[in-house]
C-alpha cells in the first residue's frame, strides 16, 4: 500500500493553493484529478485583493499580475448605441497597508496553470485521471482507493473536489442551500474581431436592469467571455450557431460574427454549504464545501483562503503540534463561508431585482476585512485581524511574512533579549524581529510609524497566513505558542 501524509482529491485552484503551500513546507502529499486533461475555460475570472496576498505569499503574485489586468469599463449597449458607460471598481492606487487594490481579471485557466507551474518548481505534480473511488478512515489514518484498485494511505484527505465531489458525498455530510433549476447562464470562451478589447460588451433591458448577453474579453487573449441567462428546462445548444443566435436575439445587431468557440458550460445558481467542514482525519474546502451565486466573484477566492488556512495547521500538526489545531479550521473558516455566501447571495438577488449600483462592488467583496476574531486562536487586541503591510526601512512588511514561518514583531528596543531568544529556540518555525522607531536600535526600522500606529506596543505574533495569532506581552506569549507549534 502507498502511503502519504496528505491526499488533495481535486486540481482546481483550491487543491492546487494547498499543495503549493504543503510542498514548501515539504509536506508529503499527492494531488489527483479525476479529468483525463487541465480544464481549458475561463470560469471563474476575478482575483480578490486578498487572494493576490495569498498569491504574494506562495510566490507567484509576479506572473499574475503580469498577465492579469484590473476589470474593463462596461459599456451597456441599446443596439449599437452606447446607453451607459461605468465600471464595476472604482479604481484605487496601492497604498502601504494595501499593496494590491483592485480585483484582478485572470481567466481560471491561467490561474491554475502558474499555480501548476509553481507546483513544479517545488517538484511535485497533479495526477491526472485518477479518481478516488473509496475511503475509510480510523483513529491513525485514511485508507483511499485511487481508480478502483490503487490503495493509498495517508493521514489526512482533503476533498477539493467541487460541489458534486465524491468526498463530501461519501462523508454523508449535508449541503444545505437551494439549487434555481430555472435562472441558468450560458456561458462559453469565444473569438470576435467586430469588438474591441478595451470594453466589457453588454446588452441589457434598460427598464429592469436586467443582462440580455455579454462579452468580455479575457486579458493577454483574443478570446471573449460570453453570458447569456436563460430561464426554464430546456437548455440552449452548445454550440456557435446558437451562440450566434443568441447574441443577435440579445442584442439586436447582427454585424457581430462570433468564431472559434472553444469552451461551453451551463451555470445553475447553486446556493449551497456543508454542515461540517471536517469530519475525522478528511476535510473540506472549497466548492466542496460553499457554492455560490457569481455574483461579487466569491467563490474561487473563498477556496483559495480555505486551504491557505489549512494548509499551515496540516503541516504543523504533522510536525506535532496538538492535534486539536485542526478543529480551528471549520471554526474559523465555516462563519467566514457563511458570511461570504450572504454578501454574493445579496448581490446576487441585487442584481435579479435590477437595483441601480447592483453591479459595483467595494471593499466587502475584496475579503480584506475577514478575520477570525471571536475564534480560539485570536489573543489579543488585533487577534483574528489580516495582518496590513507596511513599509519598512528598505523592506516591505510582507517580504519579512513570505514564507511558511510564523513571524514574531517585537515593537520597542527593549525585547531585543526575546527577540534572541525566540529565534534560539524555535530556529525556523517563528522568525523573531526588533520593530523600531528611527534612532532606535532593532533590525527593522518602522520608518514612517505605520506598524506602531496600528499595533501600538508590545509583541505581535502573525501567522503563516498572514493573521494576527498573538498580540500582548511576553507572560501569555509562550502559552499561546504550545498551541500553534510543535515542541
Amino acid at each position: 500500500m502507498n502511503e502519504t501524509q496528505v491526499l488533495i482529491v481535486g486540481a482546481g485552484p483550491t487543491g492546487l493553493t494547498l499543495a503549493v503551500d504543503l510542498a514548501r513546507r515539504g509536506v508529503g502529499f499527492r494531488i489527483v484529478e479525476r479529468s483525463p486533461g487541465h480544464p481549458a475555460g475561463s470560469r471563474g475570472k476575478g482575483l480578490q485583493p486578498r487572494t493576490q496576498e495569498v498569491f504574494d505569499d506562495l510566490g507567484v503574485i509576479d506572473e499574475v499580475l503580469a498577465t492579469g489586468e484590473v476589470y474593463p469599463p462596461i459599456r451597456t449597449y441599446s443596439g449599437d448605441r452606447v446607453v451607459w458607460e461605468g465600471r464595476m471598481h472604482e479604481p484605487r492606487e496601492p497604498e502601504a497597508a494595501v499593496p494590491y487594490p483592485m480585483v484582478l481579471m485572470q481567466p481560471q485557466w491561467r490561474t491554475e496553470r502558474i499555480l501548476r507551474d509553481r507546483l513544479a518548481a517545488l517538484g511535485h505534480h497533479v495526477e491526472l485521471d485518477t479518481e478516488m473511488t473509496a475511503f475509510e478512515q480510523d483513529e491513525d489514518g485514511v485508507t483511499v482507493t485511487l481508480n478502483g484498485t490503487e490503495k493509498v494511505r495517508c493521514a489526512y484527505l482533503v476533498g477539493a473536489d467541487g460541489g458534486r465531489g465524491a468526498v463530501r458525498k461519501r462523508l454523508g455530510v449535508g449541503f444545505e442551500g437551494e439549487t434555481f433549476e430555472t435562472e441558468r447562464m450560458l456561458l462559453g470562451d469565444v473569438k470576435t474581431s467586430d469588438l474591441d478589447h478595451d470594453h466589457w460588451h453588454t446588452w441589457a433591458d434598460m427598464a429592469s436592469r436586467t443582462l440580455r448577453v455579454a462579452l468580455c474579453p479575457m486579458p493577454g487573449t483574443d478570446v471573449f467571455q460570453f453570458t447569456a441567462p436563460f430561464t426554464g428546462e430546456n437548455a440552449p445548444e452548445l454550440s456557435l450557431e446558437s451562440f450566434q443566435k443568441i447574441l443577435e436575439e440579445g442584442s439586436g445587431r447582427s454585424d457581430i460574427r462570433l468564431t472559434d468557440l472553444t469552451w461551453t458550460s451551463i451555470y445553475r445558481v447553486n446556493i449551497r454549504m456543508a454542515e461540517r467542514f471536517r469530519v475525522g482525519r478528511v476535510f473540506l474546502a472549497g466548492d466542496a464545501a460553499h457554492v455560490h451565486s457569481p455574483a461579487g466573484g466569491q467563490g474561487l477566492n473563498t477556496g483559495v483562503q480555505d486551504a491557505y488556512n489549512l494548509g499551515w495547521k496540516l503541516a504543523a500538526v504533522l510536525a506535532g503540534a496538538p492535534e486539536r489545531l485542526l478543529d480551528t479550521y471549520e471554526e474559523e473558516r465555516l462563519p467566514v463561508a457563511a458570511d461570504v455566501l450572504g454578501i454574493s447571495t445579496e448581490l446576487y438577488a441585487r442584481a435579479k431585482r435590477g437595483e441601480e449600483g447592483a453591479h459595483t462592488r467595494d471593499e466587502e467583496t475584496q475579503q480584506l476585512l475577514l478575520g477570525y476574531r471571536d475564534a480560539s486562536l485570536a489573543v489579543g487586541e488585533r487577534g483574528g485581524e489580516r495582518a496590513p503591510d507596511a513599509t519598512l526601512d528598505g523592506v516591505r512588511l510582507f517580504d519579512v511574512l513570505r514564507g511558511p514561518h510564523f513571524t514574531l514583531l517585537a515593537l520597542g528596543a527593549a525585547h531585543a533579549g526575546l527577540v534572541a531568544e525566540v529565534n534560539a529556540s524555535y530556529g525556523s518555525a517563528i522568525r523573531a524581529h526588533s520593530v523600531v522607531r528611527r534612532g532606535e536600535t532593532g533590525d527593522l526600522v518602522d520608518v514612517h510609524d505605520q506598524v506602531h500606529d496600528h499595533y501600538g506596543q508590545g509583541l505581535v505574533l502573525i501567522r503563516p497566513d498572514g493573521y494576527v495569532g498573538y498580540h500582548g506581552d511576553a507572560s501569555g506569549l509562550r502559552n499561546h505558542l504550545v498551541t500553534v507549534i510543535a515542541g
